[in-house]
This record gives structure tokens, C-alpha cells and sequence, in this order.
């Protein structure tokens, strides 16, 4: 190798070092030393270093600290660099993340079952968002039953014109009556699929219950699966 290759190779390794020694001393800076300690690694060539304070020969290395007995007191970390640390907070800020999502949990759990310390209080409860949900539909019903008996004159009216055009104001009325009753046998649609979705979401809440009444530690048991959305107290729910 040329003497310009070798230096430009020495320059580049230096120039690494350097950059690795930048990141790290703000966090050397920070570290007292240990009070009576001895700091001991052993660095890339393999050499048996000491000191009474952290080592920058060995910043990416574990060093012990010792005490003046020769005894371990504690083992200092590597120190990271900018890619490490970065890698080392994403880390910690997933379990501080994991960590609240179980607080979060036990908290609703221990408010479930404050809410319904019997089956017989969840029973109630089920029976109370039922009874809302019916009652929409029984009105669907009767304004479907009203709707037909509206259309009975009408139609009979359209028979007088048979082979004939309609008046155009009967055509609208029968037209607006339909789209009425349409609407009427899909809501009906829809409050059925509301009943069932209310008695899934009691259904999965006192399975829950019942494991917790049982000793389940709260917070442990994950999310109830499906649609979760509780029905609201005393109105139709969603």
C-alpha cells in the first residue's frame, strides 16, 4: 500500500474515533466517579486499563468498578452511541407505553366491576339498553303499519286509472309513501342488528366479569374483541 493510501486509511479511522468519542463525551461528562472506586476494562489491544473514573478507551465497553479490595462494587454500562440511544428510547418508550396500557386496563376493570358488583346489576343494566333499542323499534313497526294502511286507498285510487295515466299527484303520494316504508323496514334492519350487537357486548362485559368476581387480576384479561361500544345509559344506543 502507498504512503498516501496508508494515511488516508489512518485519517479515516481517526476520524471515526473521533466522531465516537463526540457522542459519548456529553454522557462521560455527566458521570461522577465513583467515590473510592476503581474503574478496569480491557480496551481493543487487548491491554488491562484502570482509573478512578470511567474509562474513554473502553466508552463501548462494560467496565467494572471496583473497590480498593479488589472486590466488584458495580458494573458500568457502554456507553451508547447516537443510533444506540435513539434505538434504547424507542425501546422505553414502547414499555412506559405497554406499562400505561395496563394501568389503563386494571383501572376500567376495577371500574367494571365497581359498576356491577352482581350478575343481577349487569342483568339490569343489559335489560335497560334492550328495552330502548325495542322501543325504537316498535315505533318503526307502527309507522311501517301506518304507512300501509296509507297506501291502501292509494292503491285503490290507482285502480280506477288502470290502462290510464295517473294524476301526478297521486303518483307522488304513492312514490313518497314508499320511500317512507323503505326506510321504516331498513331501520327495522338496523334495530335488530342493534339487539344483537347489545346482547354481544353484555355477552363478552359479564364473561369478563365473571373472571374477575372470580380473582382475575384486572388489567390482565386484554381488550374485549368485536364492537366494544358500550349502549349509553338511557338512550338508544349507537
Amino acid at each position: 500500500m502507498s504512503p498516501h493510501g496508508t494515511f488516508a486509511r489512518s485519517a479515516g479511522i481517526a476520524g471515526s474515533l473521533l466522531a465516537l468519542l463526540a457522542a459519548a463525551l456529553p454522557a462521560l461528562a455527566q458521570t461522577r466517579p465513583a467515590v473510592g472506586g476503581i474503574y478496569t476494562c480491557v480496551d481493543d489491544r487487548g491491554r488491562r486499563l484502570t482509573s478512578d473514573r470511567p474509562i474513554i478507551e473502553c466508552i463501548a465497553k462494560e467496565q467494572q468498578i471496583l473497590n480498593r479490595d479488589g472486590s466488584l462494587r458495580a458494573v458500568h454500562p457502554p456507553t451508547l452511541t447516537a443510533d444506540e440511544r435513539a434505538e434504547k428510547e424507542a425501546r422505553d418508550r414502547a414499555a412506559a407505553e405497554a406499562r400505561a396500557q395496563l394501568a389503563d386496563a386494571a383501572r376500567r376493570d376495577r371500574n367494571l366491576m365497581a359498576r356491577y358488583p352482581t350478575e343481577a346489576a349487569h342483568q339490569r343494566a343489559r335489560e335497560a339498553a334492550l328495552d330502548t333499542a325495542r322501543l325504537a323499534q316498535r315505533a318503526s313497526e307502527i309507522r311501517l303499519r301506518d304507512l300501509t294502511a296509507e297506501r291502501k286507498p292509494l292503491l285503490d285510487e290507482l285502480e280506477f286509472y288502470a290502462g290510464r295515466q295517473p294524476p301526478a299527484k297521486l303518483k307522488a303520494a304513492l312514490d313518497a309513501n314508499e320511500v317512507s316504508a323503505e326506510a321504516q323496514r331498513q331501520a327495522l334492519v338496523n334495530q335488530e342488528a342493534e339487539l344483537v350487537r347489545i346482547n354481544r357486548f353484555y355477552d363478552l362485559e359479564l364473561d369478563r366479569l365473571r373472571r374477575l368476581w372470580a380473582g382475575a387480576t384486572p388489567g390482565t384479561l386484554g381488550a374485549i374483541p368485536g364492537n366494544t361500544t358500550a349502549p349509553a345509559s338511557g338512550a338508544a344506543p349507537r
